[in-house]
């Protein structure tokens, strides 16, 4: 019964979706496509913008370009560079007082999914004043438009420049949760590999593992669409064939160029596709160990990958054809099995552990009802899982 009621969920909002309003979001791409932005907002008439961001942005200078075009064009900005991993209810508080306070007419998120996801909540706030960030979590809970949004990824990973969600945790009850609506999805993405040139090996390998567990996830699962399932091939080949030259060589410029795109491909897949049990089970370990999101994802995607079995084998074998393993008379299990062992051999390659240390067994039972009530019913993943397959998923990740 549990389900035949999951999956009847899903089926009404597969056919939902198909008649929601999805905005895609107007791209400015290639080296040095940061410098197009101030015009951008020059030609929208806006005079007073938010940059939302983080500290470590602010103290390399990576956007001061970014700021001397802003002043030459006698746009005004105000910064909020306090942005937390897994954005916090006060971080978004805090940058919404800042764009009260300075009447500001747009926002810019510049960084990697953090300060776009704390970018985006506080948009989310501005357009609903009428509700807290508790109110908007969920799908379809802010339903107004934003004010002008400009989305600057400085990592390859998250997909959040087109993507409905902002991902965000409460402090104080060790829950992260997503605010989902397409009212969410950026009016602008700049995509400049120069970004995310000489980016630490540790973050291009986790963010680029995200933007894979985004595509995978998305294609596995039963709501996928000629159109997400494109995006997905894309990415997976892409990341397939740049990541790891990315992680080799961090002046790689069509490496990194590569990466933005497959990134972005991934996160328009899985907003429109979903994700499944991975993310549900990396956002509870955000939640309560601030375990970065990409991570998370790398670790867990081959061990839920394993336990979907069968009912993957298909699409995954699809996946190994497209980036070439296996051989033409394997049959569907065995690509599968080969797709999954790449990807471990992948992570290995780039020092990306296969288990998780510090997951308290005290947590666990309430880490495994959160993830149960954030992937279940919605996702529309290839097997739905009870609490105890739940709760063995946490011991095979668990160091």
């Amino acid at each position: 019964m549990y389900t035949a009621y999951c999956r009847t969920f899903q089926g009404t909002m597969r056919l939902g979706m198909k008649f929601l309003n999805w905005r895609t979001p107007q791209i400015v791409e290639g080296e040095n496509s940061l410098l197009r932005l101030p015009e951008l907002i020059q030609d929208l008439q806006l005079e007073r913008v938010l940059i939302v961001t983080d500290n470590g942005i602010q103290k390399i200078g990576l956007m001061n370009p970014l700021l001397t075009q802003l002043k030459a064009l006698h746009i005004s900005f105000v910064i909020y560079d306090e942005t937390v991993p897994n954005p916090t209810f006060t971080n978004i508080e805090k940058a919404l007082a800042l764009y009260s306070e300075h009447n500001c007419q747009g926002i810019i998120a510049f960084g990697g999914g953090s300060p776009i996801d704390c970018a985006k909540a506080v948009a989310a706030c501005l357009a609903r004043p009428d509700k807290s960030l508790a109110d908007m979590k969920g799908l379809f809970k802010v339903r107004k438009e934003i004010p002008p949004f400009f989305a600057v990824p400085t990592t390859a990973g998250t997909g959040s420049e087109g993507t409905i969600a902002a991902v965000v945790s409460n402090s104080e009850t060790l829950e992260k949760f997503a605010i989902m609506d397409p009212s969410l999805i950026p009016h602008y993405a700049i995509l400049d590999p120069l970004l995310t040139i000489n980016l630490p090996k540790h973050i291009t390998s986790t963010t680029g593992m995200d933007a894979l567990t985004h595509a995978i996830e998305a294609y596995i699962g039963r709501s996928n669409t000629k159109e997400t399932r494109k995006y997905s091939r894309e990415a997976v080949i892409l990341i397939f064939k740049y990541l790891y030259r990315a992680y080799e060589d961090g002046t790689d410029i069509e490496a990194r160029a590569q990466m933005q795109r497959a990134s972005y491909l991934a996160g328009l897949a899985f907003t429109r596709a979903y994700v499944g049990y991975v993310h549900a089970i990396a956002h509870t370990l955000g939640g309560f160990y601030q375990i970065p999101h990409g991570y998370a994802n790398a670790i867990i995607l081959p061990h839920v990958l394993k336990y979907y079995g069968d009912s993957v084998a298909k699409p995954l074998a699809e996946l190994a054809n497209l980036v070439g393993i296996g051989k033409v008379s394997d049959s569907d299990e065995r690509k599968a099995q080969l797709f999954i062992e790449a990807i471990e051999q992948l992570n290995a390659k780039m020092n990306i552990p296969n288990k998780i240390q510090g997951i308290d067994n005290h947590d666990v039972p309430l880490m495994v009802e959160r993830a149960l009530q954030e992937a279940n019913p919605l996702y529309p993943v290839p097997k739905i899982v009870n609490k105890d397959e739940m709760f063995y998923l946490y011991q095979l990740i668990k160091q």
